[in-house]
């Protein structure tokens, strides 16, 4: 009770920490601060997204990758065709146009990233172990090699995204707006991520994790509860790469390597895999390693790698499991 009490009192400080950011920024005349706290917002909603996966089902997913560029080539490629009226695309011989409605791409993003998890995760989840995370980090690198290949959205070279897609009449080229509504996506999948994981589906995807013949035994089919929380996993990601599509104002193949879903891992494994808040920790020590250490010298990732390496070796629950009291012993 000690621990969990102590891991609540952390995840409140976080929730106040992200909350004071900007202001923080602004009394420091300090505005790239809330890029920055942006960027580890939505890094953190990747890594919500695997640890749904990962941390309440026991899938290790390398190629969570593939949603989080889904995400944000859905975002960029709306953007570009709404800029140029004459430039339609067709899908299953339906001429649509494009849109710089967040409220349009996002529940498109999720849509197109949970018909990929579903063919992905049928075919992933009939293996396990080394070859569930090979077979996802080859369909990844199938995305991200046909993103490479497909000239009309950049090909290599990625995709500009000249304005910021809008929401709800806000100015979302106004740092602290868009902070706004990255940190409120990430409170409210937090907030579904505690309830699913207090569910009786949640319930049941850490039955399938530590014993699947038992689940099987009490009618339950194992397949199907995992394939759900892949899907569910790979829709929250996919926000995250729509998010990061218009922080940067721009998408490229880079987003679908296989890079980019170890670094997604890497936020999850630092902050405690299964933690609510372990994401978060995560991403936050990621960025500061990346733009503090990485100012002083070009081999930040050595100094990274050490930590996670402690982490691995000596706390059970990553970061937040440390702070909590929990130390791994041989």
């Amino acid at each position: 009770m000690a621990n969990l009490t102590i891991e609540y009192k952390l995840n409140v400080f976080l929730v106040m920490l992200l909350v004071a950011l900007p202001a923080i920024a602004l009394i420091l005349d300090e505005p790239f601060y809330i890029t920055l706290a942006t960027k580890v917002v939505i890094l953190a909603l990747a890594g919500v997204g695997l640890n749904l996966a990962l941390g309440l089902g026991g899938l290790i997913s390398f190629g969570h990758a593939a949603f989080f560029g889904i995400g944000g080539y859905v975002a960029g490629i709306l953007a570009s065709h709404s800029l140029n009226a004459e430039l339609m695309f067709t899908l299953a011989e339906i001429e649509f146009q494009g849109s710089t409605n967040m409220l349009v791409i996002w529940p498109l993003a999720l849509l197109v990233s949970a018909l990929v998890a579903l063919i992905i995760g049928y075919f992933s989840l009939r293996t396990k172990g080394v070859y569930f995370i090979m077979i996802t980090l080859a369909f990844a690198q199938m995305i991200y090699y046909f993103a490479i290949a497909w000239p009309a959205y950049g090909g290599e070279d990625g995709l500009s995204i000249y304005v910021r897609n809008q929401f709800m009449g806000l100015n979302t080229l106004d740092p602290i707006n868009f902070y706004g509504i990255c940190f409120g996506l990430l409170m409210a999948t937090l907030f579904l991520l505690s309830r699913l994981k207090n569910s009786h589906f949640g319930a049941a995807l850490q039955a399938a994790r530590q014993n699947e013949q038992r689940l099987a035994a009490v009618g339950i089919r194992p397949f199907g509860i995992k394939l759900t929380a892949f899907v569910i996993s790979a829709m929250i990601t996919a926000l995250a790469g729509a998010l990061f599509a218009d922080l940067n104002r721009f998408v490229s193949p880079d987003m679908f390597s296989w890079h980019t879903s170890g670094e997604i891992m890497i936020f999850v494994i630092l902050g405690g895999v299964g933690r609510l808040f372990g994401p978060v920790v995560g991403a936050g020590l990621f960025i500061v390693f990346e733009y503090y250490l990485g100012g002083l010298t070009e081999h930040w990732a050595l100094f990274l790698g050490l930590v996670l390496l402690a982490v691995v070796l000596f706390a059970r629950g990553g970061l937040v499991g440390l702070i909590a009291g929990e130390v791994k012993h041989d």
